[in-house]
């Protein structure tokens, strides 16, 4: 699964949601990970055509860690079928990703495996 971190380097989830220009993506299984990349959100218009704009970015990704997010955000990435996950603090990616996998290893919670189900194309 594609998994999302608001970081300004890529090596820590240090951003606020509302802060990211950019996000780190990378593809998270029970047994490997890999960074795919970057990518750019535009930073136009007002608060909610950002907030639209980074969640389009990050489309295809289930989940997304970030320091902090609003709770209209979430709602808008929850929408989007992408999962917010707040760390509160700095946390180190490799941390979230480690933990992560090792959830995915055991049983995972009701809301992570209807994220791991393909959503049906009409």
């Amino acid at each position: 699964m594609r998994v999302a971190f608001t970081s300004t380097t890529g090596e820590s989830i240090d951003l606020h949601f509302g802060q990211a220009g950019h996000f780190f993506v990378w593809e998270v299984g029970p047994d490997s990970a890999a960074p795919v990349g970057r990518i750019e959100a535009l930073a136009v218009g007002d608060e909610e055509d950002r907030t639209t704009a980074r969640a389009s970015a990050i489309a295809g990704c289930a989940i997304l860690y970030t320091q902090q997010i609003g709770g209209p955000a979430a709602a808008k990435l929850v929408s989007h079928r992408i999962h917010p996950m707040k760390t509160g603090e700095p946390v180190p990616v490799a941390d979230a990703v480690a933990r992560l996998q090792e959830v995915l290893r055991g049983h995972p919670p009701p809301w992570l495996r209807r994220l791991l189900v393909p959503v049906p194309s009409t």
